[in-house]
C-alpha cells in the first residue's frame, strides 16, 4: 500500500507541476520574422486553444493570428495570438488584434535585428499542433537581456499562501471534529471487544463448572 500511496502522490504533484508549467506566464527573447493569419480546424487538441476574439461566435473552425520568431538561441518558435477573454487561463486578454499589429511593427531581419520580449503561456508540441499563446510583446536592448518572471513568482506565492491556509484549516478541522469521532468509534470497538472477551471467558467457565 505504501508504494501505491507514493505513486499516487508523485502522479498528483507531477500533474500539478505540468499544469503550472503550462499555465504560468513565461518570457522569451526573440526576433519577429513574420506574422500571418490562418484558418484552423480544431479537433482533439481544441482544449489547448483559447477562443475567438471577444464578440465573435465560438466555432471549431476559425481564423487565428500567428507570430513567427527566431529565439535568441537560434531556435524557431511560432506563437498563436488568441484572446483568452473571461475564460481560462484568467489573463483577460481581449487585444489579440492590437498585439498582432505590434508584432508586425517589430518585424526585423538577421542583419538588423530588433529583439523583443514575448510573454506567453503554454508550450509548443509539433505532433499535436499546439502553440504557446502570446500575451504581450515589448522591445528589449538585446538577446542577452535577463527578465525576472515577477508575474509567475507572485502567482506561485499567492497559490502557496492559499494552499498553506487551506492545509492549516484542514488540520485544525480534523483535530477538532474528525479525530474525536474516530477516537470515540475506536473506543467503542475496544469496549465491545473487551465485553465480548469477558462473555467468552464467562461461557467457558460455565461449561467447565458444569462438567
Amino acid at each position: 500500500m505504501s508504494y501505491v500511496k507514493w505513486i499516487a502522490i508523485i502522479l498528483f504533484w507531477g500533474f500539478v507541476a505540468l499544469f503550472l508549467l503550462y499555465t504560468l506566464p513565461q518570457n522569451d527573447i526573440a526576433r519577429v520574422t513574420d506574422t500571418y493569419e490562418k484558418r484552423m480546424d480544431l479537433g482533439n487538441n481544441s482544449m489547448f486553444w483559447a477562443r475567438p476574439e471577444a464578440g465573435s461566435s465560438s466555432s471549431t473552425s476559425r481564423d487565428v493570428f500567428f507570430i513567427q520568431t527566431r529565439l535568441a538561441n537560434g531556435d524557431v518558435m511560432v506563437y498563436r495570438n488568441e484572446d483568452t477573454g473571461w475564460g481560462w487561463p484568467p489573463y483577460f486578454k481581449f487585444d489579440s488584434s492590437n498585439l498582432q499589429a505590434e508584432a508586425v511593427d517589430f518585424k526585423s531581419t538577421a542583419a538588423e535585428p530588433q529583439w523583443v520580449a514575448i510573454t506567453h503561456y503554454g508550450a509548443r508540441f509539433e505532433f499535436l499542433t499546439i502553440f504557446p499563446n502570446a500575451l504581450s510583446i515589448r522591445p528589449v536592448e538585446g538577446p542577452d537581456v535577463r527578465i525576472i518572471p515577477w508575474k509567475a513568482i507572485i502567482i506561485l506565492i499567492v497559490l502557496a499562501a492559499i494552499f498553506w491556509a487551506l492545509y492549516v484549516r484542514w488540520r485544525r478541522f480534523r483535530h477538532n471534529r474528525i479525530d474525536p469521532v474516530i477516537d470515540e468509534i475506536a473506543d467503542g470497538i475496544d469496549d465491545a471487544g473487551h465485553s465480548l472477551a469477558e462473555k467468552r471467558r464467562s461461557l467457558k467457565d460455565w461449561f467447565r463448572g458444569s462438567k
